[in-house]
């Protein structure tokens, strides 16, 4: 049976697809289950601001792997990647169609390959660069990186304190960071099952009207309260990577739109590169989106792996 993979911007509308896709596979009597491969929505107590399946949404398909670390705990894709590939072996095993839904591309990585990792941070190394991180903000220690790894620090947002921070730490250690660019290697010929690759992608205007409609619709349900718990209960550093987090603790919305706009114009020009995959127009209506992938799934299950720009089969 193939995997299939959903993934694409943030507020691209990944969930939705998901359920509509669950649907029509079980209209011909598939059972799926969807897999999430977010790095911030595997949060206990983020659920809003990581914008999680609600009760609602898993009511109609079952996910896995959402809000099952401790705010306050790290976790990496090392972790994740065991864990992913447990659980879509067991739905493949029971005759089950996984759904992998990704807003992350590395936890997607981990999920559909046997991830290549760089050594683990040695504690005394971590807890080095944390107190620096602390003292003097990611922008600096950016500027830092940029100094001994230019070509590391080009593919990292200097606001991103968790990439900005492992990259020193490789570094501190005498490993290599990787370079920009590096996540989107050839990957997808070392997939472990046999999978459909589809990018949900839409105009950028419409993207961005989304995601700033979306945050407003976060921020009215509880987002900024949801922080102020985390913050107060310890979170961890890769819990507080989350998109917003910082902002919401200091009451700017706005700046967590601009961030969140940013990131995603990184994941669609992340997401065009890499090769052998369907990208999807969510704008278009004509067919459903949904029955555009089935009929990929369908109709071509031997090509599952090939390049399909086009948005349509």
């Amino acid at each position: 049976m193939i995997v299939i993979a959903l993934f694409g911007p943030t507020g691209v509308g990944k969930t939705a697809m998901a359920i509509a896709l669950a649907d029509r596979l079980r209209a011909r009597g598939e059972d799926p289950l969807a897999i999430s491969a977010d790095a911030l929505q595997v949060y206990r107590g983020l659920e809003t601001l990581t914008g999680a399946a609600d009760a609602a949404q898993r009511a109609r398909l079952e996910h896995r792997l959402l809000s099952f670390v401790p705010v306050d705990e790290t976790f990496s894709a090392g972790e994740f990647a065991a864990r992913a590939h447990d659980e879509i072996d067991a739905a493949l095993a029971a005759g089950r169609r996984p759904i992998v839904v990704g807003g992350t591309g590395l936890y997607l990585q981990a999920a559909l390959t046997d991830l290549d990792l760089r050594p683990p941070a040695d504690p005394v190394v971590r807890a080095r660069v944390a107190a620096r991180l602390r003292e003097r903000g990611p922008e600096a220690l950016h500027a830092e990186l940029e100094a001994k790894a230019p070509g590391a620090a080009a593919g990292i947002d200097p606001r991103d304190r968790v990439r900005v921070a492992r990259a020193l730490e490789l570094i501190e250690m005498g490993a290599e960071p990787a370079p920009a660019g590096a996540e989107s290697r050839l990957w997808t010929a070392r997939l472990r099952h046999p999978t459909l690759l589809c990018g949900l992608t839409m105009p950028r205007a419409t993207l961005y009207a989304r995601i700033d409609e979306r945050i407003d619709a976060m921020v009215a349900a509880g987002a900024a309260a949801e922080v102020r718990r985390a913050d107060a209960a310890g979170a961890s550093a890769t819990a507080r990577a989350a998109l917003g987090f910082d902002e919401l603790l200091r009451g700017d919305v706005d700046a967590m739109k601009r961030r969140t706009r940013s990131y995603a114009k990184r994941q669609l020009a992340w997401m065009r590169r890499m090769p052998a995959v369907h990208e999807i127009d969510l704008s278009r209506d004509d067919p459903p989106a949904a029955a555009r992938i089935d009929r990929i799934l369908v109709g071509r299950p031997g090509k599952a792996r090939e390049v399909d720009r086009r948005g349509s089969p």
